[in-house]
């Protein structure tokens, strides 16, 4: 059988878990999610803003290393097509404002936006990858059944082994939030990765948390978009902008 491999740069797979306790990851993730707006407070308004969370494109990683929040991760050749489509899907967008994590990655995706519409990025550290104890280490099944790497796969509705969800909902919320007050009534590029897109949009869905990495809807420099109206969410919507050039993506992990 084949061994089933993590889609990002980050994650392990793991099997399914009862509803219940799903639910409750879900709970948690929310519950961050409106502290975060709970300290942003709350700003009257009709305008229409959309921010657009953008998955970085695919990135050179012939060791299939689970890479995480390690720098120097470049983008591929294909990579940086698909950020030079994404430019171009883009280039009639009114955007006010583009912001990347810290991570080379992500900054390599921007930059053909940026090019186009003539702006200067903001590097904000909450739209980072998320954390992993297993970050720098080539993914083997043996990796999992080291006992003296159990604690660490104790619970993956959090999950252990990494940032919790709760935490990734928290700071993503805080970041799309001061993004959509800085460009009121225009549009806003935020690039980040995978795993905190996922969970944002997750929360915002209200669906469960705990999933099987392989199953979101995710793909590389693809598009999440959140919709506002004043302070409310009245849309999030999906799009691949880079969908022809998958089929020559690599299928390992960190992809």
């Amino acid at each position: 059988m084949t061994e089933p491999m993590p889609d990002s740069g980050t994650d392990l797979p793991f099997d399914e878990e009862s509803s219940a306790v799903a639910a409750e990851a879900t709970r948690e993730a929310a519950a961050g999610a409106r502290e975060a707006h709970a300290e942003h407070g709350v700003h009257p308004g009709t305008e229409r803003t959309v921010v657009h969370l953008l998955r970085h494109g695919e990135v050179y990683n012939p060791d299939k290393i689970l890479y995480g929040r390690l720098p120097d991760y470049h983008l591929s050749p294909l990579g940086r097509e698909m950020a030079e489509v994404v430019g171009e899907h883009l280039a009639d967008a009114d955007l006010a404002l583009v912001v990347h994590s810290p991570l080379v990655r992500t900054a390599e995706t921007a930059a053909p936006t940026l090019e186009r519409h003539g702006l200067t990025a903001v590097v904000d550290p909450r739209v980072i990858e998320a954390g992993n104890k297993f970050e720098g280490r080539r993914f083997r099944k043996r990796l999992l059944l080291d006992p003296r790497r159990w604690w660490w796969l104790r619970d993956p509705t959090k999950p252990t082994w990494g940032e919790h969800y709760r935490a990734i909902g928290k700071r993503m919320m805080a970041a799309i939030e001061d993004a959509r007050d800085h460009a009121r009534g225009r549009e806003v590029l935020v690039v980040s990765h995978q795993l905190p897109i996922w969970t944002i949009r997750s929360v915002l869905e209200q669906r469960p948390l705990w999933h099987d990495p392989r199953r979101r809807e995710c793909n590389l420099a693809s598009l999440t978009s959140v919709t506002f109206v004043g302070d409310e969410i009245v849309d999030v919507t999906y799009s691949e902008p880079a969908a022809h050039l998958y089929a020559h993506a690599a299928k390992t992990p960190g992809a």
